[in-house]
């Protein structure tokens, strides 16, 4: 894979960064979380500092190909600037007018940010032309290409893939960090290897509990989708999530995981409530329960004690570990020790520690977890995923191209 080294000299060059600024917002549309805005400041500094001219695309929320001012990237803008002590302009279109003029007037060593790259539906179009026309756009605005966007890696996307196909193209800071962490938590992995998987839905993990059966020691499952393996080995679990769609995948997994000699740890008591309001983040009484005796009328939220310890221990005890989904609903209180305990548990492994992204991620921060006690903590929730589940990933893929 190409590496910003492989690029030369870059003062002068106008150089098209895609990062990935997809963050959360508020009502008020301030930034909640701007950790991804963060990890891209290594290889935004790095290339001001070569004096290159920077001009940075992003994508924020879905407005699926229409310009909404909900989704501008204007609060990105405001906060970059923050962070890099530097004004960041933001361009009123993406190629456009706009665009062009405050690319133009960019000097050594300064840097421009574009409007959403998803207010044109070119953007994510199936079709290959559609995108192709785009990157041409894009390639219009660049010197060379930068791929630091490692959220979107797994997206064919013609700011991510078809772009690279154009100009000179290289890997990012974040994203070769990426890459290079996520492959030594699973091509060759210290032992025992460890992986912890969690949240709400079972089949988004389906494919990564297969390509990972027979290459990790064990598999920790918490979280909304343990319910679907505790369903599926006959257990009744109240009105907790279940995937009944999933339940003949999770009872293949059990039996091929005890055939191979390997161990999936489930929860053995989990924390329920009858009363729970997500959207305002409330639960009624909350009660630890064995997993083999949940109430009819009583919805798991959260991994129990005995389960953290048993989840804690194994951790612990790992030389790799790999964690993506939290154990439990953590944005709401009283329901967050299960999440925390993994957190806290992963601090403490004695080798290599990843953080798979997305609301593992935001968990650590939520939580209060400074970033720096875990080995790495990913950008990119569904790319880490597939990475896992061993896909190809179309943005990585094309770096490794010839260009």
């Amino acid at each position: 894979m190409r590496t910003i080294d492989t690029l030369g000299d870059l003062a002068g060059k106008k150089v098209f960064v895609r990062s990935d600024f997809n963050v959360p917002l508020d009502e008020n549309r301030n930034i909640t979380d701007d950790g991804r805005i963060r990890a891209a400041l290594p290889t935004l500094k790095r290339l001001l500092d070569a004096g290159a001219r920077v001009v940075v695309s992003a994508h924020l929320g879905r407005p699926k190909g229409q310009v909404k001012p909900e989704f501008s990237l204007a609060p990105v803008a405001a906060r970059l600037s923050e962070l890099l002590g530097a004004d960041v302009p933001l361009a009123a279109d993406t190629v456009g007018p706009d665009a062009h003029a405050k690319v133009d007037a960019l000097g050594n060593g300064q840097i421009v940010l574009l409007e959403n790259v998803r207010f044109d539906k070119r953007e994510d179009s199936k079709v290959d032309a559609e995108r192709e026309e785009l990157a041409k756009e894009y390639a219009d605005l660049a010197d060379v290409f930068v791929s630091d966007g490692f959220g979107v890696v797994h997206r064919k996307q013609a700011s991510v893939y078809d772009i690279a196909k154009l100009v000179p193209s290289a890997a990012g800071e974040l994203v070769f960090k990426e890459i290079d962490s996520l492959s030594r938590a699973t091509k060759n992995p210290e032992r025992p290897y460890t992986v912890v998987l969690g949240g709400s839905k079972v089949s988004d993990k389906l494919g990564v509990i297969e390509n990972l059966l027979d290459k990790a020691d064990r598999l920790l499952i918490g979280g909304g989708m343990a319910f679907t393996f505790l369903k599926a080995q006959g257990l009744g679990v109240g009105k907790s999530l279940v995937d009944d769609a999933s339940i003949e995948a999770c009872t293949g997994y059990l039996k091929a995981a005890e055939a191979a000699g390997k161990r999936i740890l489930l929860p053995v008591d989990v924390r329920v409530a009858s009363e729970v309001d997500f959207g305002t983040c409330t639960v009624g009484q909350v009660d630890v329960v064995p997993t083999d005796a949940i109430p009819a009328d009583k919805m798991g939220l959260d991994i129990g004690p005995a389960t953290e310890k048993l989840f804690g221990d194994a951790i612990r005890q790992a030389r790799s570990v790999f964690w993506n989904g939290p154990m439990g609903v953590f944005e709401i209180p009283g329901l967050e020790s299960g999440t925390r305990t993994v957190a806290q548990a992963l601090t403490e492994v004695d080798g290599v520690s990843v953080v798979g992204g997305g609301d593992s991620a935001s968990a650590v921060r939520a939580l209060g977890f400074p970033e720096d006690a875990f080995g790495h903590i990913s950008t990119g929730g569904g790319a880490s995923l597939e990475l896992m589940e061993g896909k190809v990933l179309p943005g990585i893929a094309v770096l490794k191209e010839g260009n």
